[in-house]
């Protein structure tokens, strides 16, 4: 009966984290084992008793002061610096400025709310399709769960209960490969379509825009090679990463002000509560999970259908596009983990950072598929751009992704070569 309470919760539009608290409540009290009421709050509590859930608010908060510190912009004048004179040059900034912004923010939500501001209307006013504009923005916005810093692998590494760190460094292949895929689709693209030549900036204003971004590049370079060189836990880089972005916003770019950080704290503790509770209520829901066998019996079935590691992957990325479509990437991380990562590394000899940098990519693909699709109406509202428009512009972008998701799966040396 607790699938059926499950599955009806859910086609309800019952919030994730409500669903996991109701299925759980429950099962107890079908299991008729009603003494477990009596540890119900603690175990909620103990699912959040994990230093590394730190780093959740604190990469909220480091995103939410870069925004308003000014660095969105910098960032993209100093990609301009790189590719902007090439045919389609606006195309490739949005691209390249959504990979800084990818190992600032970690968040892919944020990023396209950002980046659609910025980006969209620079580009149709150089004369590109507004709905490929906004595609690119959107597509660019994937790359935010797998470039370092991620919100989801630091709850994958929770879940998991694997090094965050680890997993930081386990998506920078991946996210350098998805890149270069994205790089692949606007070059054919644009040879199709004729995008705009650009122009390359003089000498003076390529030196002078590197040097005003310089310092917004101490954040990325402060996380990342804070975990490399073992000098700070990723909970401590996100803590340093969000004292550097208010003292740049603040004292260099003089766009920060210290009035303003009530609103920003405000903002980040709604959000990262709403994650927090949903990590709390996957801990109880881990009960019914362990006691209906779920792992064991889904095992068991995948097994008698294939014994090949990729196989086993491709059926999971089958699956999980479907779930994708109709779930948040986070909550589904949440619900999935516990039941399909024992089968991975249990049954396929699976590393668990192959397994959760497939897990996470393939899942973020629900931000820009109907009919949830937040990413995608994100990306049009804020670029008052129709979603169908951006949807046929958006499946070249889908397809790279698809095809990276093939190549991660069948090569685990991609995710794991770096550890």
């Amino acid at each position: 009966m607790s699938p059926v309470v499950f599955l009806a919760a859910l086609f309800l539009s019952v919030p994730v984290a409500i669903v996991l608290v109701i299925t759980a409540i429950w099962y107890i009290w079908e299991s008729g084992n009603t003494v477990l009421y009596d540890s119900f709050a603690q175990k909620m509590f103990a699912g959040l008793e994990n230093y590394g859930l730190l780093a959740v608010p604190l990469f909220m908060l480091t995103g939410e002061l870069m925004n308003e510190g000014g660095m969105t912009k910098r960032l993209i004048n100093m990609a301009r610096v790189f590719v902007g004179g090439f045919r389609g040059g606006l195309a490739y900034i949005n691209l390249l400025a959504n990979m800084f912004m990818a190992a600032i923010i970690g968040s892919a939500t944020a990023q396209i709310a950002v980046m659609s501001r910025a980006m969209v209307p620079a580009m149709e006013e150089e004369g590109y399709d507004k709905g490929f504009s906004a595609a690119t923005t959107a597509a660019g916005g994937l790359l935010a769960p797998v470039i370092p810093p991620s919100m989801m692998f630091v709850i994958y590494g929770v879940l998991a209960q694997v090094p965050i760190g680890d997993m930081f460094i386990a998506g920078i292949i991946p996210g350098l490969l998805l890149s270069l895929a994205f790089v692949m689709v606007i070059t054919i693209v644009g040879w199709s379509q004729q995008f705009p030549k650009g122009v390359w900036m003089s000498r003076g204003e390529a030196g002078r825009a590197l040097v005003q971004a310089l310092p917004a590049l101490l954040i990325p370079l402060a996380i990342i090679g804070g975990i490399l060189f073992g000098v700070a836990t990723p909970t401590e880089s996100a803590a340093i990463a969000s004292l550097i972005a208010f003292l740049v916003g603040w004292l260099v770019y003089g766009e920060l002000k210290p009035g303003h950080l009530g609103e920003m704290f405000k903002r980040t503790a709604v959000n990262a509560s709403m994650i927090i509770f949903m990590i709390s209520a996957a801990s109880v829901f881990g009960w019914v999970i362990i006691y209906e066998e779920v792992p064991q019996k889904l095992a068991g079935l995948i097994t008698s259908v294939t014994s090949d590691p990729f196989m086993f992957f491709l059926i999971v990325n089958c699956a999980l596009l479907l779930v994708g479509m109709v779930i948040d990437g986070i909550a589904a991380i949440i619900l999935i983990t516990p039941i399909l990562l024992p089968i991975a590394t249990g049954s396929y000899d699976i590393s668990p950072y192959q397994f959760g940098v497939v897990i996470c990519l393939n899942l973020v693909l629900g931000l820009l598929t109907p009919p949830v699709g937040i990413g995608l109406y994100i990306a049009s509202s804020m670029s008052n751009t129709p979603p169908g428009a951006i949807l046929k512009a958006l499946w070249p972008f889908l397809l790279a992704v698809a095809l990276v998701l093939v190549l991660l799966s069948y090569f685990a040396s991609l995710s794991t070569i770096l550890i």
